[in-house]
């Protein structure tokens, strides 16, 4: 592994750590502010920047001091243009000091791009800067290495897309049975988690909720890897706290269960999208 400057070494607590902490204060819960169409209409809000804002805000305050982190869906801010994208980076900076935060923007290129890329998610200083980034490996996870350590000298963290439990991600993910895609992924994040100190390091991995037997199957050990794992699909998509037990096993501890639309549609009052949260935060903790 390149040698790099660390949070550590510059005096920042890891991004791994400061989650491990907020998941054992709080619970393994992450909320996503994905402003769909259809949940701003459902919410009275028109489908524009003004709508964005609300909605996005009133998320943030009703569950900022509840769950772990949030996790904004960038591609439903870049719809909006330059308005929607001042909505995210004032989501963004109004998240700091509150909740930990997922900028779910799935990046991944080469060289100076990719380079361009960690300054605009990862850099102090950046109007876009999030606790953390999702990022895309299949150009080689390699070519992530820009990310990686920026991530690791500001203190913040990655998660790499691994195993997603969309229909069409076997394609690639699958191949090469148990060497495959995924667990190549897999072990290079294990890898670069030998950076940090503690029970978790900066370098997640996304695993899809309902991925199902798919761990198994590819001889995935997701406790090796040391990171956390945030897995999408709770609710609407049709997982279930007990589907994600089952599934991750003794990486279990490691998981931040994440929930959008089940949670969001109960807006727009907050003390109705409160209650959503506290029941699938519940649901998490419970065994």
């Amino acid at each position: 592994m390149p040698e790099s400057g660390s949070a550590a070494s510059t005096g920042r607590e890891s991004f791994g750590s400061r989650l491990g902490a907020a998941m054992a204060a709080r619970g393994p819960l992450c909320v996503g502010i994905d402003p769909h169409p259809a949940l701003l209409r459902s919410w009275g809000l028109d489908d524009d920047a003004a709508g964005l804002r609300r909605f996005s805000l009133t998320v943030l305050d009703a569950v900022g001091s509840l769950a772990a982190a949030v996790k904004p869906q960038v591609a439903l801010y870049e719809r909006h243009g330059s308005a929607g994208m001042a909505v995210l980076e004032e989501v963004l900076a109004a998240a700091r000091g509150q909740v930990l935060s997922i900028a779910d923007a799935k990046r991944g290129d080469i060289g100076s791009t990719m380079a361009a890329y960690a300054d605009a998610w990862l850099r102090d200083g950046s109007a876009l800067a999030a606790d953390s980034v999702t990022l895309s490996p299949y150009l080689g996870f390699e070519s992530l290495r820009p990310a990686l350590d920026l991530a690791a000298d500001y203190g913040r963290g990655v998660f790499v897309l691994a195993l997603t439990s969309n229909p069409e991600g076997a394609s690639v993910q699958h191949v090469g049975g148990i060497d495959s895609v995924a667990r190549r992924i897999t072990e290079a994040a294990a890898t670069e988690n030998g950076r940090y100190d503690g029970t978790l390091g900066s370098v997640g991995l996304v695993v899809g909720a309902t991925v199902g037997s798919a761990l198994a199957d590819l001889q995935l050990d997701l406790r090796a890897v040391r990171g956390p794992i945030l897995a999408p699909g709770l609710g609407a998509q049709g997982a279930t706290p007990a589907d994600l037990r089952r599934t991750f096993g003794a990486a279990y501890p490691q998981v931040l269960g994440t929930s959008s639309r089940d949670i969001l549609a109960a807006g727009p009052g907050v003390q109705g999208i409160q209650g959503a949260a506290r029941r699938t935060l519940d649901g998490l903790l419970e065994g």
